[in-house]
């Protein structure tokens, strides 16, 4: 009869492992799984929901662009595709807005220029742009324009004031139905 401790085909003396010791085993493994399940917050509510609602998630929010959601649809929809989206201009077609002297300086100067259109050379942020702008904001409603020129002063880290509808209006009534586009020249003697 052969020993039970004992491989036959080896000769190796082979030791059994209690059944206790797999059972604590599975019982740790367990206790780890649940432990890590209550703790870990992966299936937790509050995780994923956080909120209980829309209004209770928008508080918590950062004010992005000055709040102007008209500002950036309309900046979108008519600026964007030349200035780009992040208001950074492209190459060889048009300037940034981020930073921009004409963006941030007088509000009268810039409503000029989506009105009545710019052309020809221009200097922004130290890099001249020789381009011609057509009155972009001519056909637009003077809410909707003043909109999207504060939404320019005030995004992108620009902080400039914002641009009412009634300086918009007195500067459309003051251009009339100026055809010709400004010139460089011609904006800086805007105050």
């Amino acid at each position: 009869m052969s020993n039970p401790m004992k491989s036959s085909a080896t000769g190796e003396n082979l030791a059994q492992v209690p059944v206790w010791l797999f059972i604590l085993l599975f019982v740790l493994l367990f206790w780890g799984m649940y432990y890590f399940d209550q703790n870990s917050g992966w299936f937790n509510a509050h995780v994923y929901s956080p909120y209980r609602n829309v209004a209770e998630l928008q508080l918590y929010q950062p004010a992005g662009g000055g709040g102007n959601d008209r500002g950036k649809a309309v900046y979108e929809n008519v600026c964007a595709l030349c200035h780009n989206p992040d208001g950074n201009g492209k190459p060889n077609q048009a300037p940034p807005l981020v930073g921009s002297e004409w963006v941030l300086g007088s509000p009268a100067r810039m409503i000029r220029i989506p009105l009545a259109g710019l052309a020809g050379p221009v200097m922004v942020k130290g890099q001249e742009w020789n381009l011609a702008m057509p009155a972009m904001g001519a056909a637009l409603p003077d809410d909707d324009l003043a909109a999207v020129l504060t939404y320019m002063r005030q995004s992108w880290g620009n902080k400039a004031s914002a641009i009412t509808t009634e300086q918009v209006k007195a500067i459309r009534a003051e251009l009339g139905g100026r055809s010709q586009p400004f010139t460089a020249d011609q904006l800086q003697q805007v105050p």
